[in-house]
C-alpha cells in the first residue's frame, strides 16, 4: 500500500492514503459481528470501544461507520455538545498516523472542523503526535470511565468495602431463599416485565433517562443479537429484584446494564457483587470492570465513588483550529 504525505488542518502533516475519501454509512444490527470483530483490537479499557458503548447509544450520538483497510472509522457528534461532528479514534489495522490522515482528509472535503470525541488518556499523547502543535485538549469530565479491580468487587474484602458488603449481607439475610441465575433467553420476558416496571433511580437527565430507558428495552429485545451476558436475581418470594447485562472484551467486563428494585434493600449491592463473582468464574482472565460513566449525574457519582475505583478514565475532546 503506498501512501504520501499532505498537510492537514492546523498546519501539521501526517501520512494519508492516496486520498481515500471515506464513505460513512449508519450503523445497523446487522453491522454488529463486522464492528465487533476490529473492536477487538482497541487498545483501550474506556467503554466507548465496546459494541454497547456503540450500539447502546447509535440514535443519541448519530453514529455512522465506514471500514478501510481493516480499520474501524465511527463519526457521531460530541458528548458535551450534539450538534457538533465529531470522530472517534479510528481502530483497526492501519497506523494512527495514517487512519487519522484520512479523517483529516474527510474534514477538509466536507467543510468541517476535525474533532476528537472521547479520546481516552492512554492514547492522547498519540494523537497529539500525529497532530503536532494547534490542537485544543478539552477534558470531557462528566465522561469519564469508573474502573473497578473486579476481584475487589466479587469479594467485598477491606475496610473500604465494609458498608457496601452490610447492604450484601442485609439482602442476604432478608431475603433466604434468593436465587442467582443466568439470564437465559427463557427468562427475557420476565425480565422485560420486571424492568419495566422498576424507573426508579433514573439520571437525573431526563432525556438521557428516557433514552436509555429505551435502549435497554431493545437491548433486551435482541439480546441473543448481541456479544452480551447477564444474569438475574430472585428476592425470597421468587421475583426478579435485580439484573445485570454486560460485555467482555480482554481482561475487562463492561458493565452495560444494571438494574435494581430500589425498594428492596441491598438488592443493587448484590447484582453487583454475585455478577461481578458470575463473570469471573465464567472468565478467569478478567482483571477489572468498567462501569461506565456518570454522565454528571450526581447521585450516579456518589454510587461509584463508593465502590473505590481503581482507576477513573478521563477522555477528552482534541480539535484542530
Amino acid at each position: 500500500m503506498t501512501t504520501d504525505t499532505s498537510s492537514a488542518a492546523g498546519g501539521c502533516t501526517v501520512a494519508t492514503l492516496p486520498r481515500t475519501l471515506l464513505r460513512f454509512k449508519p450503523v445497523t444490527l446487522a453491522d454488529m459481528p463486522l464492528i465487533n470483530g476490529l473492536l477487538q483490537t482497541a487498545i483501550s479499557r474506556t467503554c466507548d470501544y465496546s459494541i454497547g458503548g456503540i450500539f447502546m447509544w447509535i440514535d443519541y450520538f448519530g453514529y455512522e461507520y465506514c471500514v478501510v483497510e481493516d480499520t474501524l472509522f465511527i463519526k457521531g457528534r460530541t458528548e458535551n455538545c450534539r450538534t457538533e461532528t465529531s470522530f472517534m479514534l479510528p481502530v483497526g489495522a492501519l497506523p494512527l498516523g495514517e487512519s487519522v490522515g484520512m479523517v483529516l482528509d474527510y474534514c477538509r472535503e466536507k467543510s468541517l472542523s476535525p474533532v476528537f470525541s472521547a479520546v481516552p488518556d492512554d492514547r492522547l499523547e498519540a494523537l497529539l503526535d500525529v497532530l503536532g502543535p494547534g490542537a485544543d485538549v478539552e477534558p470531557l469530565e462528566d465522561w469519564s470511565d469508573y474502573l473497578y479491580d473486579i476481584q475487589a468487587l466479587a469479594t467485598l474484602t477491606g475496610k473500604a468495602l465494609s458498608k457496601k458488603r452490610n447492604h450484601v449481607n442485609q439482602f442476604f439475610t432478608a431475603n433466604p431463599h434468593w436465587r442467582f441465575e443466568a439470564l437465559s433467553y427463557d427468562l427475557l420476558p420476565e425480565t422485560l416485565l420486571f424492568f419495566e416496571g422498576n424507573r426508579m433511580g433514573e439520571k437525573a437527565d431526563e432525556a438521557m433517562a428516557a433514552y436509555e430507558h429505551d435502549e435497554c428495552r431493545r437491548v433486551l429485545n435482541h439480546l441473543t443479537s448481541y456479544p452480551f451476558e447477564g444474569a438475574i436475581l430472585r428476592g425470597e418470594s421468587g421475583e426478579i429484584v435485580a439484573f445485570a447485562v454486560g460485555e467482555v472484551i480482554g481482561d475487562t467486563v463492561f458493565v452495560h446494564i444494571e438494574k435494581m428494585n430500589h425498594e428492596v434493600p441491598g438488592a443493587g449491592a448484590a447484582i453487583n457483587k454475585l455478577f461481578a463473582a458470575y463473570m469471573l468464574r465464567r472468565h478467569p482472565g478478567l482483571r477489572f470492570a468498567n462501569r461506565e460513566e456518570d454522565c454528571g449525574d450526581p447521585g450516579l457519582r456518589t454510587a461509584k465513588l463508593q465502590y473505590h475505583p481503581a482507576a477513573i478514565l478521563t477522555k477528552y475532546n482534541v480539535r484542530m483550529n
